[in-house]
């Protein structure tokens, strides 16, 4: 828990955007204990690690993440694009469980 009080608890309450519950992530939770989220373009690994354990309280093994690039689509005549996403896989200690409930495990 030492790790939240380096980050500044305003910003670690931005940082997650929004769980992403997909057939995949489901997969994930089911066999090697991760979570998917939706975090901001510019949080780095620390900050997400220490934004999941202040607001699940639960410990993190390890944050993976992935830039998706924004898909070209077209609005009728014109072409636009889609937002670019970061993705968080959030690998969670064994014996640690989260649920998006708010409370505790």
């Amino acid at each position: 828990m030492s790790a939240i009080r380096k980050f500044d608890e305003g910003r670690l309450a931005t940082v997650l955007v929004a769980p992403i519950i997909s057939e995949k992530a489901t997969r994930l939770g089911e066999t090697q204990n991760q979570v998917l989220f939706k975090v901001l373009r510019d949080a780095t690994k620390p900050e997400i690690k220490a934004a999941v354990e202040l607001m699940f309280k639960v410990e993190v093994a390890s944050v993976t993440t992935l830039v998706q690039k924004g898909k070209v689509k077209r609005f009728g005549r014109s072409t636009g694009r889609r937002d670019h996403v970061k993705k968080a896989f959030v690998a969670l200690k064994p014996g640690q469980e989260l649920n998006f409930s708010g409370e505790a495990a």
